[in-house]
């Protein structure tokens, strides 16, 4: 698996790097800033591109942006966002338009090196990875209108580790059910969420997007 990794700080490229390396992933470029992504794409033909969120030169969101940019060119491509902070909004933006192979996690998580090859692995596979921090905090923010008030306690259990990235044998295993009993957990989240089946359209994303969006 190759990956390129854009960020401002050479010591966080060089940490992630080693970590991703001792984890069997390659390392095909690192970037300082979002500017040489698309070029570097093109020449590297990367699995995985890692971006932090603010980059210069204005250190807002032009990393995102730039994720953004590249999925609608290269939605093969899977894109993990980084940030320091939990912003929904972010991970929200990602996921619009129903995109697939995409993740969002905290910078903390660049210290557990097996949690963040597994991230890097899920989205370069079509899947998606939310940090487990911004779900729990999606979960505890006040909100005027719930669009999850009609899950029971637990299909919101699911649906947090949906949002995570999980398979439903992972998400199964984790709440030690079966997994058809995690299948018609999904079936009735997809149902109460109003989110019909449509092949053009992925329900599982279109979920996770409904459960951050809770929080706006």
């Amino acid at each position: 698996m190759r990956v390129i990794l854009v960020d401002d700080s050479p010591l966080v490229r060089e940490g992630i790097a080693r970590l991703l390396s001792e984890e069997g992933v390659e390392i095909a470029a690192q970037l300082p800033d979002a500017t040489g992504l698309l070029a570097a794409v093109q020449t590297e033909r990367p699995d995985v591109v890692i971006t932090d969120v603010r980059m210069p030169p204005t250190s807002t969101t032009e990393g995102l942006q730039a994720a953004i940019e590249l999925k609608g060119l290269h939605p093969e491509i899977g894109v993990l966002v980084l940030s320091q902070y939990v912003e929904t909004r972010h991970a929200v933006d990602l996921l619009s338009q129903g995109r697939t192979g995409v993740g969002y996690l905290l910078k903390d998580r660049i210290s557990r090196p097996v949690e963040l090859a597994d991230a890097v692995r899920r989205v370069a596979h079509g899947g998606t990875a939310i940090d487990p921090e911004v779900v729990r905090v999606v979960f505890e923010t006040p909100r005027r209108a719930d669009p999850m008030a009609r899950l029971t306690a637990k299909e919101r259990d699911v649906l947090a580790l949906v949002a995570e990235g999980y398979s439903n044998d992972r998400i199964a295993a984790q709440l030690d059910v079966s997994a058809r009993t995690v299948e018609t957990h999904t079936s009735r989240i997809f149902t109460k969420l109003d989110l019909e089946a449509d092949p053009a359209t992925h329900r599982r994303v279109l979920a996770v997007i409904a459960h951050l969006r809770a929080s706006g």
